[in-house]
C-alpha cells in the first residue's frame, strides 16, 4: 500500500510539474541507477553519507509501484552548499552527464549539500539538494 501511495504521489508531484512549468519532463538523481530521493514525492528527502561510493548521474525518471530506473541522461552542473555560511560553490566549471560520487564528496564535509542544477529547462529536478551525514 505505501509503495502505491508513493507512485501516485510521484505521479501526482510530476503532473504538477508539467502543468505548472509547461513542457517540463520529471528527473531525478541517481547513485549507481538507485534513486537518490527517499520517495518522489513534495515529501522527498535526498541525503548521502559522506562515505558513498558509485557514479551519480540526473536522469529522467520512469516510475512504477516496483521501481524506479534512469532512462535518459541529463547534462548537469554541480554546486556545494556550505552547512554553516549556506554559500553555494560551484564545484567545476564543466558539465556533467555522470561523476565519480567520491570526487565531489572529497571537497564537501559532514551536513554540506550537493546541489545539481539542469542545464535545460526542460528537465524538472525537484529533488536537486543531496545533504551529505
Amino acid at each position: 500500500m505505501k509503495t502505491v501511495k508513493t507512485l501516485m504521489g510521484g505521479l501526482l508531484f510530476c503532473g504538477l510539474a508539467l502543468v505548472s512549468h509547461g513542457q517540463q519532463v520529471c528527473s531525478a538523481a541517481f547513485l549507481d541507477n538507485k534513486m537518490v530521493v527517499d520517495e518522489y514525492t513534495p515529501k522527498g528527502k535526498c541525503s548521502l553519507p559522506l562515505t558513498a561510493r558509485g557514479e551519480l548521474t540526473v536522469a529522467t525518471a520512469e516510475l512504477s509501484s516496483n521501481e524506479s530506473k534512469a532512462v535518459d541522461s541529463v547534462p548537469f552542473k554541480i554546486a556545494i552548499r556550505d552547512e554553516n555560511t549556506r554559500t553555494l560553490t560551484m564545484y567545476s566549471g564543466d558539465d556533467f552527464r555522470k561523476i565519480e560520487i567520491q570526487k565531489v564528496l572529497a571537497k564537501c564535509k559532514k551536513g554540506d549539500s550537493i546541489v545539481l542544477l539542469t542545464l535545460e529547462k526542460q528537465y524538472a529536478l525537484p529533488h536537486n539538494e543531496i545533504l551529505i551525514k
